[in-house]
C-alpha cells in the first residue's frame, strides 16, 4: 500500500501570492527597462526626492543590501539621475540628490509603474480590484504586517518600490 498525499483543504495563498508577485515583478521590470530603469533605480529616486536620506536609509526603504545600493546609485549617477552628495545635518552621511533630469526620469517611472498596477488590477471586474486592494491592505497592516524569525533565512524579493 502506498502512502497517500494529505489533501489540501485551503487555497495555497503562498502560491497565488508568490506567482502573480513574480509576474508583476517581470512586467515592472520589463516596463521600466523601456525607459532605461530598473525598478531598484526607480525606488532610490522616488524616496530621494521625498525627502533629505542617506544612502542607508534609501538601502532600507527599498530593501537593498550595501552592494546593490552601491550599484543602483553608480548607475544612476551614471545616467546623470542622481548624486552622492554630504549631508546638509551630518558631513559624516552620504545623502543622494536627484538632479532635474533625474526628478523628471523618476515622474515618468511612476507613470510606468502606475500603468503597469493599473493593467493588472484593470484586468478585474472593478469590484474584485477594489476587495483584492482593501484585503492585501488589510494582511499587509494586519496578520501578516510583521515577518516571523524563521529558523533558517527565508530567501524573498529584494524590491519594495
Amino acid at each position: 500500500m502506498t502512502a497517500m498525499a494529505p489533501s489540501r483543504n485551503e487555497p495555497d495563498l503562498s502560491f497565488l501570492l508568490d506567482h502573480t508577485s513574480h509576474v508583476l515583478r517581470t512586467q515592472m521590470a520589463a516596463a521600466l527597462a523601456e525607459i532605461g530603469l530598473t525598478a531598484r533605480m526607480h525606488c532610490v529616486l522616488v524616496h530621494a526626492l521625498q525627502e533629505e536620506r542617506t544612502q542607508i536609509q534609501l538601502a532600507e526603504l527599498g530593501d537593498m543590501d550595501k552592494t546593490t545600493m552601491v550599484v543602483t546609485l553608480d548607475a544612476l549617477e551614471k545616467a546623470g539621475l542622481a548624486e552622492r552628495r554630504p549631508s546638509s545635518t551630518d558631513r559624516r552621511a552620504r545623502i543622494v540628490a536627484v538632479t532635474e533630469k533625474g526628478a523628471q526620469v523618476a515622474k515618468r517611472s511612476q507613470e510606468v509603474v502606475d500603468g503597469v498596477h493599473r493593467a493588472a488590477l484593470g484586468s478585474l471586474p472593478e469590484e474584485e480590484a477594489e476587495v483584492l486592494v482593501r484585503a492585501l491592505n488589510r494582511l499587509v497592516t494586519g496578520h501578516l504586517a510583521t515577518a516571523v524569525e524563521a529558523p533558517q533565512p527565508v530567501r524573498r524579493a529584494r524590491h519594495r518600490g
